[in-house]
């Protein structure tokens, strides 16, 4: 701004001089008269360089660099992507769900004979790396369709008015480019809950975006796509049936839907005959699509580090391992009574794992990953979505089953239990205020009853906590036996299978005792 005024004092100064001298030319002016024609040509050619300065000063705002360059970024996506719903695995619902929505953009004649419109809005909501953006860039493959790619965050700015420009500007870009297709990522950013004390920038930017989605033409065939992981942060508005009609949760893939993503991810890979894709589908329970598709790039990684021509199950295990638990720490300056330690903490968990058959337990490592000492490497059966009671309980059990351990063997408690004291907590939490598996009776609690009420939830918590861990304890001194010789054979050789586990468990289990009632 001060530069813009220095040139325009300038300018006017360089304006009243040129005057002077013209006029000068026909009457001659006191104090003029000994300038020269050449100086007169120079004062002349520099107001006319700062007058087309000033102009290109003016035709340059200083907001509208920035503006100029998101919509040059958010160009590069309209063109239509390579992307087919034969490269999106496992999601075999949700792209049939879909299927009707590409119908309506390629064959939309019929549809409008009968009355009906095309979706205007589609919100993908679920927890991240489940292939939302991967789904979003499919349809428009599938539909032929410019694929115009905008994140939430790019139209938030500090400036009035620049966000709902940039939206403005994404929408016409749209409607040109018709059939086509606007994704914006974690729309959260700018589609949250709008309140009576809020008039910012980013309401700004949420109106005109509602605006945007009411205020199509229906012979345009443009649809808008949102993703956020968040659905409970959005503005009712923002959801309401006329602007985001279709909401489809993507959750984490089950054990079919991992098995042929895997399939997906390690088909241009050289695999070793043995290896059983269904296998590691079941040992990946709960990882999201992105885990898997890191899980078997790291596979030839490692395979590629130990100079192998073919990625065998070894690698495949050390790539689980390396996503789930963290990297591997090659020389752990570990003390001996802390390695005895955490042998004696993660042989609880195992011990109590295998008793109550709460997961099968894969692998016990006291080998450092990450920030952890040790891990037990378990998963389910077969996936689970529905809970009892006393499934969840027995989970508490199995994560506090490692603190019950040290306190059994060694009489006292270290830290090391922290990361599962917050998961029990969290297990505990769930129960009391979303499943009603309290006292408290059969009801969910919300945030402002929780907060004005936290005392007596704590203590509802507490006595789960309380009481799964005296259990814990229990199950610790009936089988202690087993429990040394667990931890005994991870001091030995660090890492435990599965099948190792069964073993010992075989070798030392102990006779029923007599029952002598008459």
């Amino acid at each position: 701004m001060k530069k813009h005024t220095i040139v325009l004092f300038a300018l006017v100064f360089g304006t009243i001089t040129s005057l002077l001298l013209i006029v000068q030319s026909f009457r001659p002016i006191d104090g003029l008269e000994s300038i020269t024609s050449t100086d007169r040509i120079a004062v002349w050619a520099i107001t006319v360089i700062l007058f087309i300065y000033y102009k290109s000063l003016n035709s340059k705002p200083q907001l509208v660099p920035s503006m100029i360059s998101i919509e040059k970024e958010n160009s590069r996506d309209k063109d239509k992507p390579g992307v087919s719903f034969k490269d999106v695995a496992g999601l075999d619902e949700i792209k049939e769900e879909l299927q009707e929505t590409i119908d309506f953009m390629i064959n939309s004649e019929k549809y409008k004979r009968m009355g009906a419109k095309i979706p205007k809005g589609i919100l993908f909501h679920g927890p991240p790396g489940t292939g939302k953006t991967l789904l979003a860039k499919a349809v428009a493959g599938e539909t032929n369709s410019s694929f115009l790619y905008a994140s939430g965050s790019e139209f938030v700015e500090k400036y009035v008015g620049v966000g709902a420009k940039r939206v403005r500007t994404l929408f016409e870009k749209a409607k040109k480019e018709s059939p086509s297709i606007i994704f914006i990522d974690e729309i959260d950013a700018i589609g949250t809950k709008r309140n009576q004390d809020s008039n910012n920038e980013k309401d700004q930017t949420l109106n005109q975006l509602l605006v945007e989605l009411d205020g199509f033409n229906t012979d345009e065939t443009v649809i808008v796509i949102g993703a956020t992981n968040r659905l409970d942060l959005l503005d009712e508005a923002l959801l309401r049936p006329g602007r985001f009609d279709r909401h489809i949760y993507i959750g984490n893939p089950n054990m079919p839907a991992r098995e042929k993503i895997l399939e997906v991810h390690t088909k241009n890979k050289p695999l070793d005959g043995k290896i059983d894709i269904k296998a590691f589908a079941k040992k990946t329970t709960g990882l999201s699509g992105a885990q898997l598709a890191n899980i078997a790039n790291e596979a030839a990684i490692i395979a590629v580090r130990n100079n192998k021509k073919e990625i065998s199950t070894l690698e495949f295990d050390a790539a689980i391992e390396r996503v789930v638990a963290g990297l591997e720490l090659k020389n752990p300056n570990v003390l001996l009574k802390e390695k005895k330690t955490v042998a004696i903490h993660e042989a609880g968990h195992a011990l109590v794992s295998k008793i109550l058959d709460t997961d099968t337990v894969q692998k016990i490592s006291i080998i450092p990953r990450g920030q952890a000492l040790g891990y037990v490497l378990k998963y389910p059966d077969e996936d689970r979505y529905l809970l009892t009671e006393k499934e969840l309980e027995n989970k508490i059990i199995t994560l506090l089953a490692g603190r019950a351990a040290e306190q059994v063997i060694f009489k006292e408690i270290t830290t090391g239990a922290k990361d599962d004291l917050s998961k029990a907590t969290d297990i505990a939490r769930a129960m009391v205020c979303s499943y009603g598996m309290s006292p408290l009776g059969t009801l969910a609690l919300d945030e402002l009853y929780i907060k004005y009420n936290y005392d007596t939830i704590r203590i509802e918590i507490k006595d789960i906590t309380d009481r799964t861990y005296k259990k814990a304890i229990e199950l610790i001194e009936d089988h202690i036996h087993i429990l040394h010789k667990i931890a005994d054979r991870l001091m030995e050789k660090e890492t435990i299978d599965s099948e190792e586990l069964d073993l010992i468990f075989k070798e030392n289990k102990r006779p029923p005792k007599p029952n002598f009632a008459l």
